[in-house]
């Protein structure tokens, strides 16, 4: 009798280890888990070259409802692969927040797939040639520091881990199949908004140096889309895009508008009407919202049809669920860094 009771309190004891660890790895990637919290939790994670990543390059804390239906949409999509979420508020003495206080951050940290870091560029550059550029910046002078410096953390987060980053306004729809790719904002121009290498592509290292050698922080993109689309053209031969083929150019597949930019910037407020017929989106793999453009605040309103709202109901529907309120008390749109 007595070895059947220590029978069964072992198996429920097992039991009850096991619901612990799950729930403990679902409940908070960064804060539950500690091996995540260090450099080499971080290296473990993005180890096999296939992360997607955001980042987050102001002191914010509690993530937009865009940043949250891009990162879910991401997790979404790639249900077997890290979605990395860089954030520059975060520290590794950082207290968990509360879900009443910050409902979105814990919203994502509740996603399986979705980790926490603190965003450390001082380490993130070490070894690259932006290390030395940083060291002497000033940041406090520096024009448009938070998207120069989310500029600069891509380029270098990617080229050492490699995978796929994305800014915190796109809304993936389908898995993207290339691995060394840039993405075409038009024809002969390429966007930094959403990139894809092998970790130590040389391309990426040539950006770094060419960021430093022409750093000018008065010139809007200057160290983004403009420096993506110089080094690509001494990469390639940039030629026009044919029908809805993408150009591929040694080892790089540049991809075409409407992978990622089927509605172009000058129409970016298309995305908050109504439509006689949503569009499908066939041809795309993810959709850039331009929210840099979004100086209007327009918001994503529960109810109102609009193609924004549907889009949100269908491909980040947790977020949709539990962040977009009704008209009396919808939540408009805030720039952040990654929002371009």
């Amino acid at each position: 009798m007595r070895k059947e009771l220590q029978l069964s309190l072992s198996v429920t004891l097992l039991f009850a280890c096991g619901f612990i660890y799950q729930f403990t790895l679902k409940s908070s990637c960064l804060f539950c888990l500690p091996s995540f919290k260090s450099q080499q939790g971080l290296e473990a994670l993005l180890s096999h070259r296939r992360g997607i990543v955001f980042l987050e390059t102001s002191e914010r804390m509690e993530p937009t409802h865009l940043v949250s239906c891009a990162v879910e949409s991401a997790a979404k999509i790639y249900p077997e692969r890290p979605v990395v979420f860089f954030m520059k508020g975060l520290t590794d003495s950082t207290p968990m927040p509360s879900n009443s206080t910050y409902p979105a951050f814990s919203f994502l940290s509740a996603i399986d797939n979705v980790f926490l870091f603190p965003l450390d560029m001082k380490r993130l550059f070490e070894d690259t040639p932006l290390f030395s550029w940083y060291n002497q910046i000033n940041t406090s002078i520096e024009r448009n520091w938070l998207h120069i410096s989310s500029d600069a953390s891509r380029l270098a987060v990617i080229w050492k881990h490699g995978g796929i980053y994305m800014d915190t306004d796109v809304i993936s729809i389908r898995p993207i199949p290339e691995e060394n790719f840039l993405a075409a904002q038009a024809s002969r121009y390429s966007s930094n908004g959403v990139f894809g290498f092998l970790p130590q592509h040389p391309f990426l290292w040539k950006c770094m140096e060419n960021f430093v050698e022409h750093y000018n922080s008065d010139i809007w993109g200057n160290q983004g889309p403009d420096l993506m689309t110089r080094m690509l053209r001494v990469w390639c031969k940039l030629e026009d895009f044919q029908e809805l083929s993408d150009l591929r150019c040694l080892n790089i597949s540049f991809l075409h508008p409407q992978r990622f930019y089927p509605i172009s910037y000058p129409e970016w407020r298309r995305y908050y009407e109504v439509w006689d017929t949503d569009p499908s989106f066939n041809d795309s793999y993810a959709l850039h919202l331009w929210n840099y453009m979004n100086q209007e605040g327009r918001a994503v309103v529960r109810g109102s049809n609009t193609l924004v709202e549907n889009l949100y109901r269908k491909h980040c529907p947790g977020t949709y669920r539990d962040l977009i309120q009704g008209p009396e008390g919808s939540v408009t749109g805030e720039l952040g860094p990654g929002n371009k």
